[in-house]
């Protein structure tokens, strides 16, 4: 499970003092590579590298009077340098250092992220392999369809998560993008060396090309993969839900002692965070539409995203570390049922045997329009008078004058139905499995 710790690490990455510190080293960055071309005194630069800092406090106070963030920022910082403050954001513009810095912000949040998949993964594959076989009734429509474990659902998830954790890589290459390129990104009073250099020792790449700002449909597939990671969280969390369901009852979330599940009524044992973990995804979605809307901008670059990302870039990282947290918990303390998988896989008198009886009769010769319209008609019968099915076939004359009873018995064996889970664990898991 994620700890607290984890979540303060997350929260911490956009506190005020390390956007700060961010902006800071990039400035820092950009007068050591001018001093590198000769276009900042040596002098200067250690001063400005020994003294440079700043005070939030005084950034706010300035800002009342700037109405302008990365100003108040350079005064505060240039107020403590001195005369050689006069260096720092030589040829940058304000988007330069922005944008720089939001990148590294969400490579650090993004780093967290994969940490946390990476608990929830391993969750999901100790439930995958206690429970490898484990049988329980796969349904379709919501419908018992046929049999399935629940290792294999467990399985399931493991190789969405595996591919929302790749998707999470993927979007923070794509988000470890700078620019160090001036008011319209022509390098018009800065060199492009100077651009490589902070990048560099950021860990970013350079954008290849930019307007003023580095282009919003890195954030959008950025918020995007945020947003598709707890749509899979919803997804297991609403099935969890569904298993939950008093006429299931096949897995429930831990009730732990002294829990309450309704104001009302004692016996209430409620699935409260899977329906957290449900509701708080049509936020994370909503983020991602935000981020999408930023894409376009006016001629490229207006500040109209910018008021959604300082919203969206710490609301939506520390929700989702919230949310991978909150349900990597849930899956290692889920109760698991196979008495009643169990009883739940027999309740529909073996109807569920269908598809194996259907082709064994075509294998007997019968046409496969004739071999279910026999099976149908049986498997209706057992529906609609909750007889046994296999009862039902042992007198229909077209099925006992193909099939014996030894045949028809090996057509009702659960097993017939699980022979490749192995080959499924090992595909998913490797051979380790």
């Amino acid at each position: 499970m994620i700890s607290r710790y984890s979540r303060e690490k997350m929260s911490a990455i956009w506190g005020p003092e390390n956007r700060y510190r961010k902006w800071l080293e990039i400035e820092i960055l950009a007068c050591e590579a001018l001093a590198r071309r000769g276009e900042i005194p040596e002098a200067a630069l250690k001063n400005i590298q020994e003294k440079a800092g700043f005070d939030l406090e005084r950034i706010d106070e300035i800002e009342e009077t700037t109405k302008h963030d990365v100003i108040a920022f350079l005064t505060s910082v240039t107020e403590k340098v001195g005369e050689d403050g006069r260096f720092i954001h030589m040829g940058l513009t304000s988007s330069d250092v922005l944008d720089t810095a939001l990148a590294v912000l969400l490579c650090e949040a993004a780093d967290i992220l994969i940490e946390d998949i990476d608990a929830l993964l391993a969750a999901i594959k100790k439930k995958a392999f206690a429970h490898k076989h484990t049988p329980m009734i796969g349904r379709s429509h919501g419908i018992h369809a046929e049999p399935i474990t629940f290792g294999l659902k467990m399985t399931l998830w493991y190789a969405e998560m595996a591919r929302n954790r790749e998707r999470m890589v993927r979007a923070r290459e794509t988000i470890a993008t700078g620019k160090i390129s001036g008011a319209v990104g022509t390098f018009s009073f800065i060199d492009p060396s100077v651009e490589s250099y902070v990048c560099e020792k950021l860990g970013l790449k350079p954008a290849p090309v930019s307007s003023q700002i580095v282009q919003r449909d890195r954030h959008a597939e950025y918020f995007t993969t945020l947003a598709i990671i707890a749509s899979s969280l919803d997804k297991f969390a609403q099935e969890i839900r569904l298993l939950q369901r008093t006429e299931v009852q096949e897995a429930e979330e831990f009730f732990s002692p002294g829990q309450k599940g309704s104001s009302a009524m004692p016996h209430k044992r409620n699935p409260v965070l899977s329906e957290n973990i449900s509701g708080l995804s049509r936020l994370m979605r909503s983020f991602a539409l935000a981020a999408l809307e930023d894409v376009a901008l006016w001629h490229e670059r207006d500040i109209s995203h910018s008021s959604v990302e300082r919203v969206i870039g710490p609301d939506a990282t520390i929700l989702l570390d919230f949310m991978l947290g909150r349900f990597t918990g849930l899956v290692e303390k889920l109760v698991v049922y196979p008495e009643r998988m169990l009883s739940n896989l027999r309740m529909t008198k073996g109807v569920i045997f269908s598809q194996m009886v259907l082709l064994k009769l075509i294998e007997k010769g019968l046409s496969r329009e004739d071999a279910y319209a026999v099976v149908q008609r049986n498997a209706m019968r057992s529906w609609q008078e909750g007889l046994e099915f296999r009862d039902l076939l042992m007198k229909d004359a077209e099925v006992v004058s193909r099939l014996q009873a030894d045949e028809l018995a090996e057509a009702f064996q659960v097993r017939n139905f699980l022979k490749h889970c192995d080959f499924i664990f090992n595909r998913v898991f490797g051979e380790q499995s």
